[in-house]
């Protein structure tokens, strides 16, 4: 069993991926916004993080910067969960340090299979 870290604004998007990882066996906190994702991701030290991008306060490609930036978080796999599917957004998460890229709607097989690769 893995400790997760899901961050998304969206109650419904979040809910649904906590359940898709919480029925294959792993332990999921939540978190709403980048500047959450900062803080849970320091006091928390998740085996891997399932970042979204459009977010109010910070989006997760600076977030995810930030975690990566940070020694006792940076080795921490992060996922981008956005409904952007653009080429240049999938090289701009990369950039900032993303291990995957998820595209919305996703499947459970989709998410399972980033645990598969990640951990």
């Amino acid at each position: 069993m893995s400790k997760i870290l899901i961050v998304d604004d969206s109650p419904t998007d979040l809910n649904y991926l906590a359940d898709i990882l919480t029925k294959a066996g792993h332990h999921v906190i939540r978190g709403i916004s980048g500047r959450e994702a900062l803080e849970i991701s320091r006091r928390e030290l998740p085996q891997l993080i399932f970042m979204d991008v459009v977010m109010e306060d910070m989006d997760g490609f600076n977030a995810t910067r930030e975690i990566l930036e940070q020694e006792a978080t940076k080795h921490i796999p992060i996922v981008m969960v956005t409904s952007k599917n653009q080429k240049a957004d999938k090289v701009w998460a990369q950039m900032q340090g993303a291990k995957g890229y998820l595209v919305k709607p996703y499947t459970a097989e989709q998410v399972l299979e980033q645990l598969r690769i990640l951990l």
